[in-house]
């Protein structure tokens, strides 16, 4: 025989075997909390193995995240709402008094109910982690409470879905493909693949909390100039003179933070895929170790996931309207044009304009929310691309890795120091509004 109860907020699987008495082997409990860092790990292995683009990565991250946490708040008394302080969301159904639910169960129904229909593709994958998940939990209850939490959660999940389809990303889809400019000093296309640029008009997004996607502007970027003594010049000539005396702390550097979801390799006349894990997929493996590490209980946890996905989301808009609105030129295309023909960069150039650096921006506003949530010494190993790399890294503070983050686009050829500085100055601007509007 095999049953699964639920007991103190764990899942307990006993294993009865019958040999003349009845003996017991518990096998170790699975928190409410572990339940949702699994999920949230799936959604992430299944980001990676479709390919989204990290801006669409942080959609799906987000509007799943938020229904998790509407769901879960209910199982600590007096625990606020998150998205009736956002923009777009219908009110969130309440369960009904006196009846008795599995509020994790809830949370994983509204989380799925939202990841199916964000359009990620790997639904077999999908589809067979539910089918255990659910299958434990219907072990353990009652019928009634059963359909009665999965009930409430495919309702708040539906409720999220409301807000995703008016967000704007449905008409972003049908527009025509961004394919550069020849103007001088203006984003073309990029070796290897020249691909065109993607998510162009993803400032049309509707933002969850920021009031308009130009809200935190940087400064307009240096001049395009091949004036030796220009300040665009001197800032190409800075990223051209660190790639060819790279250190190989500095490589190592680059390559941990790359997180290029898609990276297309070349050997002689063959090519291949290689798939990564997406800078916001990066954060929310940053953010489950936070919450293990301080033991954090199943409502902590899912504000956590929720907060950082915000504040990455919003963040990602902000930055890609910038990067479109200046439409600055690359290293590559600079180097390769008036300073070196053959060089070429120690990452492959991401399909999208320079200024300012995404990861810079997403990366800050994530480590100002996380480090509100944790504090600002907040040291750990961040062991969250091991498994897709094989590399992890020591960091004493969600800034200091953040820093890293930034600086590591400039040691991979691909980005001007100006970039990331104002970039990370952005998305630090992002993060102190999100924490100032939604947490205090």
């Amino acid at each position: 025989m095999k049953s699964l109860f639920k007991k103190s907020g764990c899942y307990i699987l006993l294993f009865i075997l019958i040999t003349g008495c009845h003996q017991k082997k518990v096998v170790p409990k699975i928190s409410d909390a572990e339940i949702l860092h699994q999920n949230e790990d799936l959604l992430t292995q299944i980001i990676i193995y479709d390919v989204f683009t990290p801006p669409v990565a942080s959609r799906i991250y987000v509007y799943s995240s938020l229904a998790s946490y509407e769901a879960i708040k209910y199982s600590k008394e007096g625990t606020p709402s998150i998205t009736e302080k956002l923009k777009g969301f219908g009110k969130i159904p309440a369960p009904e008094k006196g009846k008795k639910y599995d509020f994790t169960l809830a949370a994983t129904k509204a989380f799925f109910t939202v990841v199916r229909n964000v359009k990620v593709f790997s639904v077999d994958s999908l589809k067979s982690y539910e089918e255990n998940v659910y299958t434990n939990f219907k072990e353990s209850l009652d019928d009634s409470v059963y359909e009665r939490s999965v009930a409430l959660g495919d309702t708040i999940g539906k409720v999220i879905l409301a807000r995703a389809k008016t967000d704007g990303y449905l008409q972003s889809r049908g527009k025509p493909k961004h394919l550069g400019s020849e103007e001088a000093g203006k984003w073309r296309p990029t070796p290897p693949d020249y691909s065109d640029g993607i998510e162009w008009c993803w400032n049309t997004m509707k933002p969850m909390m920021l009031d308009s996607a130009s809200q935190f502007m940087p400064p307009r970027p240096p001049a395009f100039s091949t004036d030796t003594n220009s300040v665009f010049y001197k800032n190409t000539r800075e990223v051209y003179n660190i790639a060819i005396n790279l250190t190989e702390e500095q490589k190592a550097t680059a390559r941990y933070w790359d997180d290029n979801p898609f990276v297309i390799e070349h050997s002689g006349h063959m090519m291949f895929g290689n798939k990564k894990i997406t800078p916001g997929g990066h954060w929310m493996g940053i953010t489950a170790i936070a919450c293990k590490q301080t033991h954090a209980d199943q409502v902590k946890t899912a504000q956590a996931y929720a907060l950082t996905a915000i504040a990455m989301y919003d963040a990602f808009i902000s930055c890609w309207d910038e990067k479109y609105r200046s439409n600055v030129i690359r290293p590559v295309t600079v180097i390769n044009e008036s300073i070196d023909q053959g060089w070429t960069p120690y990452l492959q150039t991401p399909p999208f304009p320079e200024y300012t650096s995404g990861h810079s921006t997403i990366t800050r506003s994530a480590a100002v929310v996380l480090t509100k949530l944790f504090g600002d010494n907040f040291a750990f190993q961040d062991t969250s691309d091991l498994r897709y790399i094989g590399m992890q890294r020591h960091f004493n503070s969600f800034v200091q890795a953040a820093d890293e983050a930034s600086i590591s686009r400039v040691y991979g050829g691909i980005h001007y120091r100006n970039s990331v500085d104002e970039g990370a100055n952005a998305g630090r601007k992002v993060g102190e509004y999100i924490v100032e509007k939604i947490i205090k």
